[in-house]
């Protein structure tokens, strides 16, 4: 039996992932949390075979966590899932010795592979991710900005937006204008411009 810890800040996708994960023969969710604090904390205790780990939580990021594993000497493979590519994250990836590095919206078939890999001692990153890494300019956008963004570039509402990524409209808002500073522009069709340009979204 593969034992898994799962941290994912979005509790709905959290549930989901931990339910599809236990249906597997060969798998079992010791715990989930929410934030990278307590996702640490009850990693270093439950001491799991896997920690599949979202990089943006509260508290401390998915790479925190991952540098506390390493650092401790824990066996723990690690799982990265991630929304957006992103070098200065895979960089820290590679560095802390992560086993995996996947996008978040790869079918569930493929993380469950990835995990059986990875404790093989085989070392799975995203291939479409990986080739973003090589030819996308540095993406100084988060994870959680880079989702904003692409609900804004279809053409989705503040309000929108906040419902779909189960934010307030104040904190879209707030992302959104983060954006606007960290990319030099003033609107929504400029930042998209520039994200689309840079190959950031398709």
């Amino acid at each position: 039996m593969i034992t898994l810890y799962l941290a994912e800040d979005q509790s709905m996708l959290s549930s989901a992932l931990a339910q599809l994960l236990n249906l597997e023969d060969d798998l079992k969710v010791l715990g989930t949390s929410g934030d990278g604090q307590t996702a640490w904390l009850e990693i270093s205790r439950l001491k799991p075979d896997v920690a599949i780990l979202d990089i943006e939580m509260p508290k401390a990021t998915g790479l925190d966590v991952a540098d506390e594993i390493l650092s401790a000497g824990l066996k723990t493979k690690v799982i990265i899932l991630t929304t957006f590519a992103q070098k200065a994250y895979f960089k820290r990836a590679l560095k802390a010795k992560v086993s995996g590095y996947l996008l978040k919206d790869s079918p569930s078939d493929e993380l469950v592979a990835a995990i059986r890999k990875v404790m093989h001692g085989q070392t799975i990153y995203d291939s479409e991710l990986v080739r973003n890494m090589v030819n996308a300019a540095d993406n100084p956008l988060t994870d959680q900005e880079m989702a904003v963004l692409k609900s804004a570039a279809n053409g989705e509402t503040t309000k929108e937006i906040a419902e779909k990524l189960f934010l307030s409209d104040g904190t879209v808002r707030n992302y959104l204008s983060a954006i606007f500073s960290k990319l030099g522009v003033h609107h929504r069709l400029e930042a998209v411009n520039i994200a689309k340009q840079n190959k950031w979204l398709s």
